[in-house]
């Protein structure tokens, strides 16, 4: 939330003129909450690589998605609350069995290049997302079986299978509206309301704002400027000392030193993220589910809750779906720290003299090394021997990630329960990160999908979390709240139960108060 002076600050001013600037104060705050037009905005934000590219089916991290969100539209938005509402699609409606959907597409929207938006382009678009491809989307996009042009204007969907959130697959923020045709990644043309004027990877990018853009209460600064701080203290001085507006995952450790200064404000929203420590279960040791079971009893997640994110998040129970998806478990038993039950597991388990290698990098988020360093201690009590292997953050994602067999990690969540499991645990997603091929979980994913009885839709996705708590490859020992941090001269970032920086849409979204 924006923060304004006190009463008891503006009494140094003395008499009538702090009873004047008390009885302007209205005034001002309803100005900072009428959006203005102009100015830059200076993001200093992590999750940027050397490896980035503006290709938004290939986004792996914070930076490519509020850039992909800056120079593109999706055709479904997700809300403040996590629930689907158009964006170039002006409405859906799904045909009897969720298995047949119509999209009637907005008319009038232009892309950066002057081509106007039409079924053509939103075909073409999807189509990137299936078959032979690198998308990020694609596990879920799988399901689409068939994609048909009806008019100009409207499109029809045939799924393979019934799937009662296609609304939600569709607003990954992968799947973005692209031309007919259009290949040219290095030179992206959207329908968002910026282009690209500077693109160093890793490094920088800078935005313009478009003037024809067709939403007309989005993008009001002229100019973007993001840059890439990796470092946690660095990006937080950049914040103090005015070279950056906004930044994102605040070290939470540091959020008094934010609350002290009457000049930033924190944005702070509970969701889907969670940390996670992947194991391969189809890798020694982590093939047996006994060494599994001793590392997820040899971490104390408190412990990590406490020191790593100062208490700003829930403990995690080594299933992904969070206490405020209206589909999350409660009834499983928490997973405690328990070094005699660590040890149990591990000599039921043979006490296997395979490596425990567990590789780190703070690419993954601002304390993941602490935490495998914790963890490593943790688990000797134990007698467990983890060895940390500390990676450099630019080029994790694509050297270690998805190659490690037992890595730092974090999903940042998704708004369905359906739509998390289907990118990291269904057996043929291209990021299932600990390598789950379950088919009876299959099988209750897609009878979830299918399901449009919200009791029995909850047996499955229950079912489908104890699970993975019981015997899945996913040590997840927290969620955390996102929190982002900006100065005074920033309005208009609110918090969002999708990812951090309204759900990556902070360029289009905030506007500069001076």
């Amino acid at each position: 939330m924006d923060r304004f002076p006190t009463v008891s600050r503006r009494t140094l001013l003395g008499g009538a003129a702090a009873l004047s600037a008390a009885l302007a104060a209205p005034r001002a705050r309803a100005a900072e909450q009428t959006p203005r037009q102009g100015g830059t905005l200076r993001l200093g934000l992590i999750g940027g690589s050397t490896s980035d590219t503006l290709n938004p089916l290939t986004a792996l991290d914070w930076v490519p998605v509020v850039i992909g969100f800056s120079l593109f539209n999706g055709l479904i938005e997700n809300s403040a609350d996590n629930t689907p509402e158009p964006e170039l699609a002006e409405r859906w409606e799904a045909k009897p069995g969720a298995a047949e959907w119509v999209f009637t597409l907005r008319k009038g929207v232009t892309f950066s290049n002057g081509k106007t938006f039409d079924a053509d382009d939103a075909i073409y678009s999807l189509n990137l997302h299936r078959g032979n491809t690198k998308s990020g989307a694609a596990g879920p996009m799988k399901a689409i079986s068939d994609i048909r042009k009806l008019d100009s204007h409207q499109i029809q969907i045939t799924l393979s299978a019934p799937d009662a959130d296609l609304p939600y697959v569709l607003s990954d923020y992968h799947v973005l509206m692209v031309p007919n045709g259009f290949t040219d990644w290095a030179k992206p043309v959207g329908t968002g309301g910026f282009t690209v004027e500077k693109f160093e990877p890793g490094v920088t990018c800078t935005l313009k704002r478009r003037a024809d853009y067709w939403k007309p209460d989005r993008a009001h600064v002229d100019s973007v400027v993001i840059t890439m701080i990796a470092d946690g203290a660095a990006r937080l001085n950049a914040l103090l000392t005015g070279q950056v507006d906004i930044i994102n995952t605040v070290d939470p450790r540091t959020v008094p030193v934010i609350k002290r200064n009457p000049k930033l404000s924190l944005v702070q929203a509970p969701g889907g993220w969670h940390a996670i420590m992947p194991m391969m279960i189809d890798h020694a040791p982590y093939s047996d589910p006994n060494v599994r079971l001793a590392l997820k009893h040899g971490i104390d997640r408190e412990a990590v809750l406490k020191s790593l994110f100062a208490g700003y998040g829930t403990l995690g129970n080594d299933q992904p779906i969070p206490a405020s998806d209206p589909f999350h478990n409660p009834n499983l038993p928490q997973t405690a720290y328990d070094p005699d039950k660590a040890k149990f597991y591990f000599n039921k388990a043979g006490n296997p003299t395979t490596q425990i290698l567990l590789q780190a990098s703070d690419a993954a988020f601002s304390g993941a090394v602490d935490m495998a360093t914790l963890f490593q201690a943790n688990a000797a009590k134990g007698g467990i021997k983890i060895d940390v292997k500390r990676e450099p953050a630019d080029g994790f994602w694509d050297n270690v990630w998805l190659k490690g067999a037992f890595t730092t990690s974090y999903w940042g969540g998704r708004p369905a329960a359906t739509q998390m499991f289907g990118i990291a645990y269904k057996s043929d997603a291209p990021w299932n990160d600990t390598h789950w091929r379950v088919p009876q979980f299959d099988k209750l994913l897609a009878d979830a999908r299918a399901e449009l009885d919200t009791a029995k839709r909850r047996e499955y996705l229950w079912e489908m979390q104890r699970m993975l708590h019981d015997d899945g490859g996913a040590l997840i020992p927290v969620f955390r709240d996102y929190l982002d941090a900006h100065n005074d001269r920033v309005a208009g970032l609110t918090p969002h139960k999708g990812f951090l920086l309204d759900n990556g849409r902070v360029c289009e979204k905030v506007w500069l108060t001076a």
